[in-house]
């Protein structure tokens, strides 16, 4: 049908004010949406006005007048026993079916505008209760005062048909002091709040799974960057990469391939230390202490593995006839009783030969390190059913989750990767990205 329906209380300064000679809010409303049908909510006191002097129909008649619009429809919802105005359970409640009424009699051609700014502070509370519950797809819409601060009501007097002719807002540059008020439901607040705890622990999925459940217009803001969140703590890159481009924004601090992936490998395991899961943090460890530990002695020893070994099945392992009459396979062969057995290359091996040839005692102490922990604590975690927690971490190896972290973060430096000391902190700047966009 394509109507515009108001719904409108009434209140003191409709449907002119008196004081500053221009439109009451619901007058004011009329005047800029136009709309094809009006609910007018009277109260014991409002009503007495109509009845005395029609003042409410007589300003929407000569508005129409001037607009040129014949037709309007005017409903007058009477509730001559009101006068405890004040109450707000009753217009809750009051306001809740006679809009589900309104709303019973639309089709999706139409649209509902009720006004906020007419009527005692219970009235006004109570309609935007129920649009912040989100019962009804309606447009809150708000009215300024001319003066931009409160009204002030006089009654006494009052003549309609002066004030129409004074009314300032009849002006054809008259301002539009209408605006529309965006009032958030309570399920999206709700799921708001849900949502930023799931980003405070990094569980990108669960945050991206809540505003899954939201309206599209609510969430088109931040989804992007919480399913780019999400492919990123799976490390899924090509996805990451997609969702860069879709957003705009770019959460990778490293960009070269190799180093990026080992860089967002340990990001990754500080995160799982962050959110109190220890067992994964020290599965996780192994793989990357291997590749950093050959990365660093090729980069400070120039010393690389892959001259010595051979892939079988993926994986890298000692090749015999590469170590044979080389000082590395005599140092590998020398540190063990029955000499060096071929096999997958271990970070012990690695460690053997940064502990040869790097002259550097820090990078030989962190590697020594790295790889007692690794040794004490990894083969529990990986084969015994066994509760793994920050306490039982240090009773073990010495040190928290924490330090052994840092250490890690550390040995990164004789990789040569480049990786600052901010990089380490873009999961936390993501996190911000994301609660920005939710404002």
């Amino acid at each position: 049908m394509n109507d515009t329906i108001l719904f409108s209380p009434i209140g003191g300064t409709d449907p002119i004010s008196m004081n500053n000679c221009h439109d009451g809010a619901m007058l004011h409303i009329c005047r800029v949406y136009k709309p094809t049908k009006i609910f007018l909510y009277m109260s014991q006191e409002m009503l007495k006005n109509q009845e005395a002097d029609d003042r409410y129909r007589y300003a929407l008649g000569k508005l129409f007048e001037l607009q040129g619009r014949k037709d309007v429809k005017i409903i007058q919802i009477e509730r001559p026993e009101l006068q405890k105005v004040h109450e707000f359970d009753f217009f809750y409640q009051d306001f809740r079916e006679i809009i589900e009424q309104i709303m019973a009699g639309m089709d999706e051609t139409d649209r509902l505008l009720i006004n906020i700014s007419s009527g005692t502070p219970a009235m006004k509370s109570g309609l935007l209760v129920l649009q912040t519950l989100g019962e009804f797809p309606a447009v809150t819409v708000q009215v300024a005062t001319p003066e931009e601060k409160m009204n002030e009501h006089t009654h006494i007097g009052y003549d309609i048909e002066l004030l129409w002719e004074l009314d300032e807002d009849n002006d054809p540059n008259f301002k539009n002091r209408c605006q529309e008020v965006h009032c958030p439901t309570l399920s999206k607040i709700k799921n708001e709040e849900i949502i930023k705890k799931h980003i405070a622990v990094y569980d990108y999925q669960a945050a991206a799974a809540v505003a899954e459940t939201m309206k599209p217009e609510d969430t088109e803001k931040y989804l992007g960057l919480l399913k780019m969140a999400a492919a990123r703590i799976l490390l899924d890159f090509p996805a990451v990469d997609q969702w860069i481009r879709e957003t705009g924004f770019d959460c990778l601090p490293v960009k070269a391939g190799n180093s990026r992936k080992y860089f967002e490998y340990a990001l990754n395991l500080s995160i799982k230390l962050k959110r109190g899961e220890y067992t994964d943090f020290i599965r996780g460890i192994t793989p990357i202490i291997v590749d950093l530990f050959e990365i660093a002695l090729k980069k400070q020893c120039r010393i690389d593995v892959r001259d010595y070994t051979r892939k079988k099945d993926g994986i890298s392992i000692w090749d015999r006839s590469k170590l044979n009459g080389t000082k590395v396979g005599q140092v590998l062969d020398g540190n063990y009783a029955e000499g060096l057995r071929s096999g997958p290359v271990y970070s012990d091996h690695i460690r053997l030969l940064i502990a040869e040839y790097s002259q550097d005692a820090q990078m030989k102490k962190l590697a020594d390190e790295l790889r007692d922990v690794e040794k004490a604590i990894r083969n529990r975690a990986a084969h015994e059913i066994v509760s793994i927690t920050d306490e039982k971490i240090k009773e073990l190896t010495g040190f928290t989750g924490k330090q052994i972290m840092d250490k890690l973060i550390r040995f990164f430096v004789y990789t040569g990767m480049g990786i600052t000391a901010d990089s380490w902190k873009s999961y936390d700047r993501l996190n911000q990205k994301i609660l920005s966009a939710m404002m």
